[in-house]
């Protein structure tokens, strides 16, 4: 499988252009730094350690607030580890639901290690068979910014093949509790949910 020239942080800028109401989760790493860095929000819901659960995370919040989208974005290693939430996201079918996986090829926060998906597994293929009714893999930035507004109105599965170049940290809040208290506040909870 090739790997994706386009640089990820302008992918997830443009992902994130003009966020309005979306709430935002991310896996942990490139997608947290490069969330963070496109501008840092109390809508915006970073993982600092719990690879594999973005999706399911995003999947809890889209039932939770069906009137507001709900996007993840994470990378190609968080995705494959978290592989079964595809099947359960499908099963429950939530319109206001959308992912963006970041495919470098590579698990990026562990030594730059090929990744399945930079040797056999399509992630998009795995999404379109555990019943996704929208799958796409984009190459260029083009394509990113057409699927922008797409993330924003469907229930899409995306593969964006990244560039593995590195690019500098930004590092968002890490507190977990108070990520979870300023999620709460932007989403108008109130005391112990």
């Amino acid at each position: 499988m090739s790997q994706g020239t386009i640089d990820r942080r302008a992918v997830v800028a443009t992902l994130l252009k003009d966020p309005g109401d979306l709430l935002v989760v991310t896996g942990l790493g490139a997608a947290t730094y490069d969330a963070g860095a496109a501008g840092d929000r109390p809508e915006n819901f970073y993982l600092w350690g719990a690879m594999g659960g973005a999706v399911m995370i995003g999947l809890g919040l889209a039932i939770a607030q069906p009137t507001r989208r709900v996007l993840v974005i994470t990378g190609d290693g968080e995705m494959l580890m978290g592989m079964g939430s595809l099947a359960t996201v499908a099963a429950q079918a939530p319109d206001n639901f959308a992912v963006a996986v970041l495919d470098n090829g590579q698990f990026g926060e562990t030594g730059a290690q090929r990744s399945h998906t930079g040797l056999t597994t399509d992630l998009a293929a795995v999404a379109a068979a555990c019943g996704w009714p929208s799958v796409s893999t984009l190459r260029t930035m083009a394509e990113v910014e057409a699927i922008s507004p797409r993330l924003r109105r469907e229930r899409l599965f995306t593969v964006i093949k990244i560039s593995p170049a590195e690019v500098p940290r930004f590092l968002p809040p890490r507190d977990g509790a108070k990520l979870t208290a300023r999620m709460h506040q932007a989403l108008g909870i109130v005391g112990d949910p």
